[in-house]
């Protein structure tokens, strides 16, 4: 993942194509709930206003992140799982009811898998690409985005020209030290 992007633009072409894979990804009864509200050029220092208080900069510890030229919202839809449902090929199970009859929220999981394709699409296409949570400013954020209420914020996808150095120069984050499972402590063959 890359934490250290150029100022240079991206052009929003490459970005269309990259959603276009996306659109792609995994999706329970090809409901394809969820969307991108995608931010470029000078909004992107407004998405950093109001998710990363100006004091903090200060000591934020990965800079040129600020610096990426495209930041994509990834916003899962609900409301579009109990509206598919409710049709006539899939009233049958349910989950038209209501989100709440739902053991797993697929939307959730849709709109994550969609995530991780614009992730690979965008290394694929030699952009950089990071994604990260939005624990600050996110109301803040939707009321200026006129985001509807109903959607459900999964992350923030920042997307640009990579620096060179990225983030071996820029001191990586203490969870990079951990080690990966390996294969043996993940795997329950035949059961738990």
């Amino acid at each position: 993942m890359t934490r250290a992007f150029s100022t240079q633009p991206v052009d929003l072409q490459l970005v269309s194509q990259i959603v276009d894979l996306a659109s792609r990804a995994p999706s329970a009864g090809k409901t394809q709930g969820w969307h991108t509200l995608v931010i470029t050029a000078s909004d992107t220092d407004k998405f950093w206003d109001d998710t990363l208080a100006a004091e903090k900069r200060e000591s934020f510890r990965w800079k040129q992140l600020l610096d990426a030229p495209v930041i994509a919202l990834v916003f899962a839809d609900p409301v579009s799982y109990v509206e598919r449902y409710s049709e006539n090929d899939k009233a049958h199970t349910g989950f038209g009811a209501s989100a709440d009859v739902w053991p797993t929220p697929y939307w959730t999981v849709d709109a994550s898998f969609a995530a991780m394709t614009m992730l690979l699409a965008a290394e694929d296409a030699g952009l950089g690409a990071l994604f990260f949570a939005v624990f600050h400013g996110e109301q803040q954020l939707r009321t200026r985005l006129c985001v509807p209420e109903a959607m459900q914020l999964i992350g923030a996808i920042a997307l640009g020209w990579p620096l060179e150095k990225d983030e071996k120069n820029a001191g990586a984050g203490a969870s990079a030290g951990r080690a990966r499972r390996i294969a043996d402590k993940i795997i329950h063959l035949n059961g738990w």
